[in-house]
Parts: C-alpha cells; sequence; structure tokens
C-alpha cells in the first residue's frame, strides 16, 4: 500500500509583480509504501521543502494529485496522524522540552493515550533526560534538533516527515538517532526522510528520490544504487546527468 502518493504535481511562483512564473515543481510524481524510510534528497533550492510543505497541506500545488493514505492531505484525521519535525525547530526557546511535550501531548490528546511516563521515555530516546528542565534557549542546534524530533513523536504518528533531522548531530548522536529511526521503522511507521547527509540516508533508507531544479531524477531502492557504487558517488552522476 502506498502512505504517501503524488502525481503530476506541478508549484509555480511569481517572484515579482511583472516577471514570469517561475516553476519550482515539475510534474513531480513518486509513491513512498506503508513501512519504509524514503530518502528526498536533492541539493538546495531543488524543492525538497516546497514538496513536504505540500504533503502537510501548508501549500496547495496548481495542478497534480496528492493522498496521505488514500486521503486528500487537507482532511483533518490525516493530518493527525503525521509527525512533522522541520528544518528549523523549536521556537518556544523560553520553555523547556518538558513542558513542550506536555504541552503538545494536551493538545493532541497523547497524554491520556499513553500516561505520563511517555515523556520521560522520548526523552531518553532522542538522548535529552539530563536536560528536560533546561530551557530551549540554552539549547545547542543538535540538542535541538533532538527536541524537535521527540515532539514529531509525542502523539505516535504512523507517518513521519522529517526536514534534515540529522543536521548538526555529532556522530555519536547520529548514530543513535539512526537507530531510533530502524526502530520506528520495525514498529511500521513511514518515514519521509530529506537529508543531505548521504552517508546515514545509505544506512537507513529503503528508497530514495532525487530532485534537482523541480524534477525528478531518481526514484528507487537503495540497494540497487549500493550494489554498484556509494550514494554519494551515484547522487553527483545523477546530477550531472552522468546516469
Amino acid at each position: 500500500m502506498d502512505t504517501i502518493f503524488l502525481e503530476s504535481v506541478t508549484k509555480r511562483y511569481r517572484a515579482d509583480i511583472g516577471r514570469t512564473e517561475k516553476t519550482v515543481l515539475d510534474n513531480l510524481s513518486f509513491c513512498v509504501k506503508e513501512g519504509t524510510v524514503f530518502g528526498f534528497l536533492g541539493p538546495n533550492g531543488a524543492g525538497k521543502s516546497t514538496t513536504i510543505k505540500i504533503l502537510l497541506d501548508f501549500i496547495r500545488p496548481d495542478s497534480g494529485r496528492v493522498l496521505i493514505n488514500g486521503v486528500s492531505p487537507d482532511c483533518h484525521e490525516v493530518r493527525k496522524g503525521i509527525g512533522y519535525m522541520s528544518e528549523k525547530p523549536c521556537a518556544y526557546v523560553n520553555m523547556t522540552i518538558m513542558e513542550l511535550l506536555s504541552f503538545r501531548a494536551s493538545v493532541t490528546g497523547a497524554g491520556k493515550r499513553r500516561g505520563k511516563g511517555y515523556a520521560d521515555e522520548l526523552l531518553e530516546k532522542t538522548g535529552l533526560v539530563e536536560h528536560k528542565n533546561r530551557p530551549l534557549k540554552k539549547f545547542s542546534k543538535g540538542m535541538l534538533q533532538r527536541a524537535s524530533l521527540a515532539l514529531a513523536l509525542v502523539h505516535d504518528p504512523k507517518i513521519l516527515i522529517l526536514d534534515e533531522p540529522l543536521s548538526g548531530l555529532d556522530p555519536l548522536m547520529r548514530y543513535e538517532v539512526i537507530g531510533l529511526l530502524r526502530d520506528l521503522k520495525e514498529e511500521g511507521k513511514t518515514i519521509f526522510l530529506s537529508s543531505h547527509i548521504l552517508n546515514d540516508i545509505e544506512k537507513v533508507c529503503d528508497e530514495i528520490a532525487i530532485l534537482n531544479n523541480g524534477r525528478i531524477l531518481f526514484v528507487g531502492r537503495i540497494d540497487d544504487v549500493s550494489i554498484h557504487e556509494g550514494l554519494e558517488e551515484f547522487f553527483v552522476k545523477t546530477l550531472m546527468g552522468l546516469q
């Protein structure tokens, strides 16, 4: 079953009055199977963030079709089943991560469903239990990344959309977060993962898509890439039109 489905999605923006429209996404089509980790790759400005905004119904495409579990992402019930981690995490810097988790749990109803100990469990998983009472303004970039991941998980979503979740993490924490992503996959979650860290993508993803200038250049299984060459070499060759 396809958890995420895009067909012929196009998005255009008009930069300034009098200027021609810019096509940010051009006839984008791909699907993400249930229970898999899908890596969404591309250079800066390729259209990755725009795609994520469309999946989350923050913006609408000009044409094409988007389905989450067979339903349009503008459906409230669909959005309730998605956990989202932004590339720029955690705006409430005067709050502690424990306060934010408790607030998110109360808003989503997760507190009643999962019990009081679940916040501590999430902090343990993300390596933040020792910092649970520290204001976020005192967190490092890597700690903010982990806090944002914990917030994305608090309501136990079936689908995770993670924008650069490994950015800013040291090698040990990246290793631990990759382990967490694998555990989440084992729990049956579908993970849509945008990242620039190709070595980590290679370790955790089942399938990848490579995007450039709003167009899909490649969609396929990571094993099919790794058999012949490393992902980094394949990625560069694909962007250069050598594949």
